[in-house]
């Protein structure tokens, strides 16, 4: 496979054509955002772990029947994708009240949540991605119905299956951020990536402490985000080992 033209760099990867005009090479960088960009620091390391993390958890969904865009990885940072035209939203799944949720409705962060919440919103920084309904995403053209039917259907199995995930790994699922695409044969498919950056991840003491193990150490000036994710991919990584899982 050979790398070609740089086509985007976001907060976190660059994503390079190939010789296959089906297939991307992802570049993670060392970047870390937060505030759609506002607070911004580089930090060593950072992007060998999403990358490594976003690819073994790609492997233990498909072997929980949901498929995604991932191919293969290159290296420690590069991972080849299925080329996607995206839709221009953020998938949002909520298991637990935390962050802007718990903000918006006066909830205490930590509220249990009585049923998963799936949530839109607009991807568009300028506007803040701001928050969209079902009937707003088909009337804008930003999915029809039907592939919004396959939207839901897909982020609530992945909510099921990264439940699963992180539960085995003794680590609570709050919430999560996912995106999707369509691919040249007009499949909907999981894209983006699946990391700390983009999910809450908690370990719950027996005290009733929690210890972030995401992105909100550094949204929230609470630590070093390093040793959290390394401990989330070493966790990942034997589980995917004692499931007797075949890397990519």
């Amino acid at each position: 496979m050979e790398q070609l033209e740089q086509l985007y760099e976001g907060k976190a990867k660059k994503l390079y054509a190939t010789d296959d005009p089906d297939i991307l090479w992802v570049e993670y960088m060392d970047q870390a955002t937060a505030g759609n960009g506002a607070k911004k620091a580089q930090i060593a390391g950072k992007a060998s772990l999403n990358n490594r993390i976003t690819a073994v958890i790609f492997d233990l969904l498909k072997a929980r029947g949901v498929d995604s865009h991932f191919v293969a990885p290159l290296s420690d940072t590069e991972q080849l994708v299925r080329r996607m035209t995206m839709f221009p939203l953020e998938i949002i799944m909520r298991n637990t009240a935390a962050g802007s949720f718990a903000k918006r409705y006066g909830v205490d962060e930590g509220t249990e949540l009585k049923r998963p919440i799936l949530e839109f919103c607009v991807k568009n920084d300028d506007l803040g991605d701001p928050f969209i309904n079902d009937d707003g995403i088909v009337a804008l053209g930003l999915a029809s119905p039907e592939q919004l039917d396959e939207i839901s259907r897909q982020a609530r199995a992945v909510n099921d299956a990264l439940l699963d995930i992180f539960s085995a790994i003794g680590v609570r699922l709050v919430d999560f951020k996912i995106e999707e695409g369509v691919t040249s044969d007009g499949r909907v498919l999981l894209a983006d990536e699946i990391t700390p950056d983009t999910c809450r991840l908690w370990r719950v003491e027996s005290d009733g402490t929690v210890e972030h193990l995401d992105k909100d150490l550094f949204r929230r000036d609470m630590g070093d985000i390093i040793p959290a994710y390394e401990e989330i991919l070493e966790r990942l990584e034997q589980l995917a080992a004692d499931e007797g899982i075949e890397r990519s």
